[in-house]
C-alpha cells in the first residue's frame, strides 16, 4: 500500500481570457475573474534531465504537481496557469496527465517564463 501524499500547498488554476486588442483582434491574457479551480496540492521539485537543467540555468523552476482527480481539475489544459496562494508565485502549466492514475492528476509547471 502506498503512502498518501502530503497535500500541503494551496494552489489556484486560472483559465486564459480573451479581450479585444483595439485593432479588431483578440489578445489572450489573465483577468481577476479567470480563477477556475482552487485546491490542495503536492509540489515535487524535478531533478535531472537535460531540459530541466537547462531551465535551471536560465533561472526557471520546474515542478511536478499532484492534485486530486475531480471534474474541475480535469478541465485544466496546458495553456492555463497555476498560482501558489501561499507564496504568490505563478507557474505556466506545461503538461497535464489525467490518465496515469485514477485518483490523481499530475501536472508539470514552470516558473519564470512568459505564456
Amino acid at each position: 500500500m502506498s503512502k498518501a501524499p502530503h497535500l500541503r500547498e494551496r494552489v489556484a488554476f486560472d483559465r486564459p481570457t480573451l479581450s479585444p486588442d483595439g485593432y479588431g483582434g483578440q489578445v489572450s491574457g489573465w483577468s481577476d475573474g479567470a480563477e477556475s479551480h482552487e485546491c490542495r496540492a503536492e509540489l515535487i521539485y524535478l531533478r535531472g534531465g537535460e531540459a530541466v537543467e537547462a531551465a535551471r540555468l536560465a533561472g526557471r523552476s520546474v515542478y511536478k504537481v499532484r492534485v486530486r482527480h475531480c471534474a474541475q481539475a480535469r478541465e485544466i489544459t496546458a495553456d492555463w496557469r497555476m498560482r501558489d496562494l501561499r507564496r504568490g508565485a505563478e507557474y505556466n502549466v506545461r503538461e497535464v496527465d489525467t490518465i496515469t492514475d485514477r485518483a490523481w492528476i499530475f501536472l508539470v509547471v514552470e516558473s519564470g517564463v512568459a505564456v
